[in-house]
């Protein structure tokens, strides 16, 4: 479970971050803050640990700005999202400097934020899983190419709910050959539509592609993860 804490003076804003925040799988707010004492009392405690902060900057009599460079000064293993009202080239500015990963100007949809802590996410998890990388790891960590933008551009007919579901079956059965029959009746799911989404991970190179002839002479094509592309499934799994 990701850890996120809550930096906001506004009661009514601070509890809609938080119900926001447990509408996405996987995350849980674990603390709020209305100023920057409760904050750094919170991530002194340690208990759980703090992963993520949504951090406001117009606190009262304080800038939340202020708490960046603590964060960086003593290396806590913490990442920022900015969300506030403030929207000047400065504040900007000083965010992105100070390492934000991303800033979300109020007020925002459910839609954007939930983009702000899934990419986030994302990235963390080729960060922690990866000990060596390849330019596109790179490209994927620094400008988001090409893996989430790919993402968002599912072919028609195919869904993030169902692909999700199939790629965690894959990721669980990692050294697994299989076939469209096999993981269809897996995830009890039509074979037309697990076909669909194989040919597309495939084509992504997620998947590798063999084909096999039976006593009849028809061919079947069996699937088997690329091992140097779990890291770029596990983003699917999320």
């Amino acid at each position: 479970m990701i850890n996120v804490l809550v930096v906001d003076d506004d009661a009514m804003v601070a509890e809609l971050n938080r119900c926001y925040i447990g509408q996405i799988p996987g995350f849980s707010c674990c603390g709020v803050a209305s100023n920057l004492q409760q904050a750094k009392e919170r991530l002194a405690n340690g208990r759980p640990p703090v992963d993520l902060i949504l951090l406001d900057i117009y606190l009262h009599q304080e800038n939340g700005l202020s708490l960046l460079p603590e964060l960086r000064s003593a290396a806590h293993p913490v990442d920022v999202i900015v969300i506030s009202s403030a929207a000047d080239a400065q504040t900007i500015k000083t965010s992105l400097n100070y390492g934000v990963v991303d800033y979300l100007i109020k007020p925002f949809q459910f839609s954007r934020f939930e983009e702000a802590l899934s990419g986030w996410r994302q990235k963390k998890s080729l960060m922690d899983n990866q000990p060596f990388y390849q330019q596109a790891d790179i490209d994927r960590l620094l400008h988001g190419t090409p893996a989430e933008e790919e993402q968002k551009r599912l072919p028609k007919g195919l869904t993030q709910q169902t692909l999700r579901t199939l790629c965690q079956w894959i990721d669980a059965h990692p050294a697994s050959e299989f076939s469209t029959d096999e993981l269809a009746s897996e995830v009890n799911i039509s074979r037309v539509s697990c076909r669909k989404y194989l040919i597309w991970l495939a084509q992504m190179n997620i998947l590798f592609t063999s084909i096999h002839y039976g006593v009849t002479g028809r061919p079947v094509y069996r699937y088997q993860l690329q091992p140097e592309q779990h890291a770029l499934l596990k983003q699917y799994c999320q």
